[in-house]
């Protein structure tokens, strides 16, 4: 959504937009675009009197414990019987028509792959527009409309509004479509991973006969999803596929059916970034930019806010201590965050410096406890692990109970930041992770460990 007025913005409009709790890198943004930010959903901003609302689905009908409405707003804008549609609506109808739209879905890499591409169009000359879901450090923007024809957006499964319960993705008809990965989540909207499947099956069946879906191998879950049917040219990555790679995570050849077709240097690191190099690779082909180039520009790629994001280093006199920000929030992107850490660490021959996790369930899916008994297999990569649990109605010192005493768990912030600076040492790596503001925790942490006697 912030993406989202951030194009309207570039349009021309004037914006405001009301949320609760906005927190950086998005806030920032948003006010350095001119757009308003009002905290809270209170009734009397019907009295802005725009020509359009338009609605997140974070609104809802839901009423508090007390009978009032959770989103005034939302009730008197029903009342008054203002004009208002869905933010994927917006987009169809006023950014992406008459556009070659190139939506990436997948349940995990959506943002970075989304940025991947964007740059990649970028460095080849075709100007793209953009949506993602995060800030992109080549960018510093999380959207814009580009002068190009391509238009590159992240394409989220989750559902459209309360008055749409169709995924986002269906709305933004794309000619060439990532299917990047898919395993269940949203627990709170799907029953199964069956129910996502059709979703993702929807999708597939807007994409033109001339278009191409772009599809990993590797996924059962995807090929579930092909089997429902497929209209366009497939284009096939990883394991079993005609886009493959052959080398190390950081430095990698490109294959196309056994040729190779371009290199990839970078600094980024773990399985997933390889594969999310390779879906954006076969995709920038589809609109002229060739895989050499494309390869090559990945190299200068900086990833996006919040992505294994460095906050800064506390130095020792035997070793600096190392803080990240990340947006792991699912189990699966939790372990593949890790141990893509660990693994670049053991490249650089720094296989005695421990990685210390710091992590709250905040999405609705790990509010709902569902994966909590995934917890201590997504947290294996780490040495340490320090789990906020405010907010949560399950028992997470139980779920991480097979980790013995390499798990802890505190309600609040500040106990969570008192147990990670007790233990961490010279040399550690603590990764933050969290689809959240995580409280500031961040900064907290570099502060304490900073006026914390040195060890």
């Amino acid at each position: 959504m912030g993406g989202l007025a951030a194009l309207a913005r570039e349009a021309g409009h004037r914006v405001t937009g009301c949320d609760a709790g906005v927190y950086p890198p998005m806030s920032d943004q948003l006010r350095s675009l001119g757009i308003d930010l009002i905290e809270g959903f209170a009734a009397d901003q019907l009295a802005l009197s725009p020509d359009m609302f338009v609605v997140g689905n974070v609104v809802s009908r839901a009423r508090l414990p007390d009978g009032t409405p959770k989103f005034p707003l939302m009730e008197a804008i029903l009342d008054a019987g203002k004009p208002y549609t869905s933010g994927p609506q917006w987009l169809a109808e006023h950014v992406l028509q008459g556009r070659h739209v190139m939506a990436v879905a997948g349940t995990h890499g959506k943002t970075t792959t989304t940025s991947m591409l964007a740059w990649v169009l970028e460095q080849g000359g075709k100007a793209p527009g953009f949506l993602v879901g995060g800030v992109p450090l080549d960018f510093g923007v999380s959207a814009r409309s580009g002068g190009g024809q391509a238009f590159v957006i992240e394409a989220d499964e989750y559902d459209t509004a309360f008055f749409d319960k169709r995924s986002k993705f269906v709305h933004y008809r794309p000619r060439t479509a990532i299917l990047n990965n898919l395993e269940f989540d949203h627990a709170d909207i799907f029953d199964d991973l069956a129910a996502i499947e059709r979703q993702f099956h929807h999708l597939v069946r807007t994409v033109p006969g001339t278009g191409r879906l772009v599809v990993n191998a590797t996924e059962e879950s995807l090929q579930r999803v092909l089997a429902q049917g497929c209209w366009s040219e497939l284009a096939r990555f990883g394991a079993g596929g005609e886009w493959q790679a052959a080398g190390t995570h950081d430095a990698f050849e490109v294959l196309r059916r056994g040729e190779t077709v371009g290199r990839v240097e970078w600094e980024l690191s773990g399985l997933h970034n390889q594969m999310n190099a390779l879906a954006a690779i076969a995709a920038a082909e589809h609109v002229g930019v060739a895989p050499a180039d494309a390869a090559r520009a990945l190299g200068t790629f900086r990833n996006v806010r919040r992505r294994m994001e460095l906050r800064g280093t506390v130095e020792r006199s035997r070793g600096a201590i190392t803080v990240y920000d990340d947006f792991a929030h699912h189990p699966t992107a939790i372990r593949t965050t890790l141990e893509g850490l660990r693994k670049k660490l053991d490249a650089a021959g720094k296989r005695d410096e421990r990685i210390l996790a710091a992590f709250e369930p905040r999405s609705n899916t790990m509010k709902l406890g569902v994966m909590a008994a995934q917890l201590p297999w997504s947290l294996e990569s780490a040495d340490r692990s320090f789990c906020h649990t405010a907010g949560l109605d399950w028992d997470a010192a139980a779920a991480l109970a097979p980790m013995g005493d390499r798990a802890q768990v505190a309600g609040a912030i500040e106990p969570l930041v008192a147990q990670i600076v007790a233990a961490a040492r010279p040399g550690d790596h603590i990764v933050c992770m969290s689809n959240g503001g995580f409280g500031g925790v961040h900064d907290k942490l570099l502060a304490a460990l900073r006026s914390a006697p040195a060890s």
